[in-house]
């Protein structure tokens, strides 16, 4: 009886598998293995006005990503820069893909830190909402005036402003209107399927 082995040579790479908490997100249809320039914009968008929400918010997304068991995707601090700087609007941009798996494990982790912050964005946008009808200064409330103010240097001081896609927010005013509309998009993550809503939302238009 002949008998046939198929034997795999001992260096060859294994693939590496994705965790399972990463499997709720469906992977998108796109040309390559990297995600375009509008989902790494988002992504980091999304991660800037976690850190200006609360101090030490990048300490906190290192902190989940061992909790949700994707430290082998988000190592350490340097490791999660250099995803971050593979959005093409930074100062610091670095050539290198983000793939759909990175992207994935940010994304499930910035929504859990935004479920955890629930309360806290819905009364900032309740507190927005309140003072645009009232056309009170933002500045008249302290924890959201903090807030847009800390989106605003973070902003300024990592994004390119130069880049042809940020031309339209050179102002304190559009910042300020871009840094709520992160926290609506916050929001519309902790609802209902809202983790899935918001991973497809960021390959809108991408999609073959």
């Amino acid at each position: 009886m002949n008998v046939s082995a198929s034997i795999k040579p001992l260096n060859s790479p294994t693939p590496p598998s994705q965790p399972m908490m990463l499997d709720a997100l469906p992977d998108p249809a796109i040309a390559g293995q990297g995600c375009p320039p509008r989902t790494r914009l988002q992504i980091d968008l999304i991660l800037l006005a976690i850190e200006a929400l609360e101090l030490g918010g990048s300490e906190a997304i290192l902190t989940f990503a061992e909790e949700l068991e994707l430290k082998e995707i988000i190592k350490d601090r340097v490791n999660l820069w250099r995803m971050r700087s593979s959005n093409p609007m930074r100062r610091a941009h670095i050539r290198r893909p983000l793939s759909i798996m990175e992207a994935k494990a940010l994304v499930v982790i910035a929504c859990y830190i935004a479920r955890r912050l629930t309360v806290v964005i819905r009364q900032m946008i309740m507190i927005y909402q309140q003072m645009n009808e009232k056309q009170l200064p933002l500045e008249q409330n302290l924890r959201l005036s903090n807030y847009l103010e800390r989106f605003k240097a973070h902003f300024k001081s990592r994004m390119n402003a130069r880049r042809s896609g940020l031309l339209a927010l050179g102002t304190d005013e559009k910042l300020d209107e871009l840094a709520i509309n992160l926290l609506a998009q916050l929001l519309f993550c902790t609802g209902t399927a809202g983790m899935q809503r918001f991973w497809i939302s960021l390959f809108d238009g991408e999609v073959e």
